[in-house]
């Protein structure tokens, strides 16, 4: 039996979520997982050994290795070829930002949160979508009927409104929320190709989210919004009772559970 895969620690997640290149360039994009980045942040950037990194994300320095190869891997064929480079997703849990203090030093997700949330405020504008069912998050992307579109002004609900999905299916959802000029995604449940699809047109995703749409959004503009950042759901590979995001079905996060 394998070995579980154990979340890697990060203390916060990367300001800039794709990087294109100018002139004749590729169409084809890359994917950067989050934990990848991570790894090439702390050992190019921070000047960190493997083993140092590997110490501060909580896993080994074998995986170190071949996370931080990888990446370097991806970022050379983007450089080279003229690729658009996507960093989304990956196997990676927050820090808490007080007890755990991976840096050596306090931490500054907090801080880093805060300074996120004003930059957005200061933009001015955001529209957020939430997959929607009957005043709640619904638990499936690729299976939601309805999205309610907010349009956010000075950190502020301005407006909202329901606009049915007319049936599309995971491969026509990221287009049709890019054409609604959405540029945030709260959802339950969301397969690795919806993921995909959303990071090549920068819609940034919060997945693992139940309850309320109206909370969750205001939760989201105060920076208190519980999500999780490893969020995947194989909805064909359940029974019809299945409800994505929900633990007790295993699909909030990789594999059900951050070991």
């Amino acid at each position: 039996m394998a070995r579980p895969v154990r979340c890697r620690r990060i203390c916060f997640e990367p300001k800039y979520d794709s990087f294109a290149p100018r002139g004749k360039a590729s169409t084809a994009q890359v994917l950067l997982t989050v934990d990848e980045f991570e790894a090439v942040r702390l050992v190019d950037f921070e000047k960190r050994t493997h083993e140092q990194c590997a110490r501060q994300m909580g896993i080994s320095r074998t995986t170190v290795t071949e996370m931080y190869e990888r990446a370097r891997t991806k970022i050379a064929d983007c450089i080279v070829n003229g690729k658009t480079l996507c960093i989304s997703g990956g196997n990676y849990t927050l820090c808490d930002g007080s007890a755990w203090k991976c840096c050596g030093k306090k931490c500054d997700r907090a801080d880093y949160a805060a300074d996120l949330a004003a930059g957005r405020k200061e933009a001015g504008k955001m529209k957020i979508a939430v997959t929607y069912e009957n005043g709640n998050v619904f638990p499936h992307f690729g299976h939601t009927e309805q999205f309610k579109v907010y349009d956010i002004a000075d950190g502020k609900v301005a407006d909202a409104k329901v606009v049915d999905t007319n049936g599309n299916g995971h491969g026509a959802l990221a287009g049709m929320l890019s054409s609604l000029n959405v540029d945030t995604l709260i959802c339950g449940g969301i397969g690795g190709g919806a993921q995909m699809a959303l990071a090549q047109t920068g819609i940034q995703l919060y997945g693992g989210v139940s309850g309320s749409a109206d909370e969750a959004v205001n939760a989201l503009l105060v920076g208190n919004l519980v999500f999780n950042p490893d969020v995947h759901c194989d909805h064909h590979g359940h029974g019809e009772g299945h409800h994505c995001g929900e633990e007790k079905h295993g699909c909030a996060g990789y594999g059900g559970n951050c070991q």
